[in-house]
């Protein structure tokens, strides 16, 4: 049943995102453009953090064309509504679909660039309850660099290998 409630919760923000967009541009009196709408459900179709080239490929893979301008101004629309988030990452800048989504946290490989999200509840509290002067916090975002599993194996195999043929 868990597939089943994952799709429903997927329609639901879809639905939601939409209609925040929708009404943005009706109350801005913008155009409700196929092409924004098209930038919108293929950002909410990732499930991982993308960069502006993945998003291009996705939406040319599924035979829907619009100019990198188009793609830069809807993301920058999609940022104003705080429908998408932006990382600035070592390996350049990355973007998130952000409704419906806690504050949470990343780590991130600085070999490979792999970012994942991680759960770690004891810091989102603290955060939570930390009472900013003269600041009211919206949400956050946690940065933890190091190197991955994958690559520190990879490191590791190449230490013991230029070990091996020295001695």
């Amino acid at each position: 049943m868990q597939g089943g409630f994952t799709i429903i919760m997927k329609e639901t923000v879809n639905s939601s995102v939409r209609t925040i967009l929708t009404n943005y541009l009706e109350q801005s009196n913008h155009r409700k453009t196929p092409e924004r709408f098209a930038v919108l459900d293929t950002v909410y179709r990732f499930d991982r953090s993308f960069s502006i080239q993945e998003l291009s490929e996705r939406l040319e893979k599924a035979k829907f064309h619009v100019s990198r301008a188009t793609i830069y101004n809807t993301l920058k629309l999609l940022l104003k509504l705080r429908l998408v988030v932006c990382h600035r990452l070592e390996d350049g800048v990355k973007y998130e679909a952000s409704y419906g989504t806690e504050n949470h946290c990343h780590q991130v490989c600085t070999v490979c660039g792999k970012v994942t999200e991680i759960s770690v509840p004891n810091i989102v509290k603290e955060v939570n309850e930390t009472h900013l002067r003269r600041f009211r916090k919206d949400g956050f975002s946690l940065y933890i660099y190091g190197i991955c599993s994958t690559c520190q194996a990879k490191i590791t195999r190449k230490q013991n290998k230029k070990n091996s043929t020295i001695k």
